[in-house]
């Protein structure tokens, strides 16, 4: 036989039903005053001395350009490397085999290859500088940062010094079939005519998310449904696959969204596009080949926290105020 609740229980429950509507909306007042007062204004764009310069074929030093500056080149590839001296070689022999076969093909067509090595602590520079130095160092251009700032970070260094008027990011594994770049460079063309000379165009692999799916063990699966939950829910609505590292902008969008960026982890390609989705850039998804490299960076669940904590901050640091979206012009 059950015994009677004490008087004093049912009451207790009313109350502390009538209450956590009230903790849940102070607990939430305290998260956006905690995002707002450790939100840095504007993001930083501090360059060490040394990384005011790039080593040329001929062992010498040259000023770095500037996005600024006026394009002299059709394409810059950026390549973000942080102790890849294993799965370099493999995307740049790829890349290179296309462009320079493209250049041939089309001597007007003009690149550069940017490989950002970001404070790497194995032969990263060494094995890229082979690379500047068989194709000379106004196609290939190392840049080494004295420390490592992460993927955002490298990749906004490398947009900062490139001279193409369409940049593509690219990651170091080669996951993406370089080739593909024209897939995206259709993409790109199809959103013509660009509002003040801007548009970007994403590489996606959300064709591939049932076959990943199937080979992900059950937590991961989990993690990644979480993640694209919260990237839909708080920052990006329209864009399937916001973290393949394969997208082309040009260089007006590159410098708009680069210049208000403040995350430097991870979590950057998600405020990269909320910012384009934020200013009206027009933004393409376009299906690439994509082959998983093993010898990935990335670890599960901290970095997938680390990427849930960044949406959040993200949010709510924009809808306060905290950050503020600024416009910049090219010369």
């Amino acid at each position: 036989m059950e015994l009677p609740l004490p008087p004093s229980l049912p009451a207790a429950a009313a109350v502390l039903a009538l209450a956590l509507p009230g903790l849940a909306a102070l607990l939430l007042v305290l998260i956006c005053m905690v995002a707002h007062v450790t939100a840095r204004k504007m993001p930083t764009f501090h360059r060490h001395e040394k990384e005011k310069f790039f080593v040329n074929a001929e062992g010498r030093k040259e000023s770095v350009p500037s996005i600024h500056d006026p394009p002299t080149r059709e394409l810059s590839v950026v390549v973000p490397s942080y102790n890849e001296e294993d799965r370099l070689p493999l995307m740049m022999d790829e890349a290179l085999d296309y462009l320079e076969k493209r250049q041939k093909r089309d001597p007007s067509f003009t690149y550069e290859v940017i490989v950002v090595d970001d404070g790497s602590k194995d032969e990263t520079t060494k094995v890229a500088m082979k690379y500047c130095k068989k194709y000379g160092s106004d196609k290939v251009r190392v840049l080494t940062l004295v420390k490592n700032r992460g993927k955002g970070g490298a990749v906004r260094m490398g947009v900062f010094s490139s001279r193409g008027k369409k940049i593509l990011m690219v990651d170091a594994d080669g996951a993406t079939k370089f080739a593909d770049i024209e897939k995206v460079e259709e993409g790109l063309k199809n959103l013509q005519p660009w509002p003040n000379e801007m548009a970007i165009s994403c590489g996606s692999r959300a064709h591939l998310e049932k076959d990943s799916v199937a080979k992900r063990s059950y937590f991961r699966t989990i993690l990644m449904y979480g993640f694209h939950f919260l990237v839909w829910f708080l920052c990006v609505k329209k864009i399937r696959d916001t973290q393949c590292g394969f997208k082309l902008l040009t260089r007006e969008a590159a410098l708009q969204t680069f210049s208000t960026l403040h995350i430097e982890r991870w979590a950057f390609d998600v405020e990269l596009l909320y910012i384009a989705q934020r200013l009206r850039i027009p933004i393409a998804e376009v299906a690439v080949n994509w082959t998983e490299i093993e010898g990935s960076k990335l670890v599960p669940f901290w970095s997938w926290l680390q990427m849930g904590r960044d949406l959040l901050f993200i949010r709510l640091r924009y809808m306060t105020g905290a950050w503020q979206l600024e416009t910049r012009k090219c010369n």
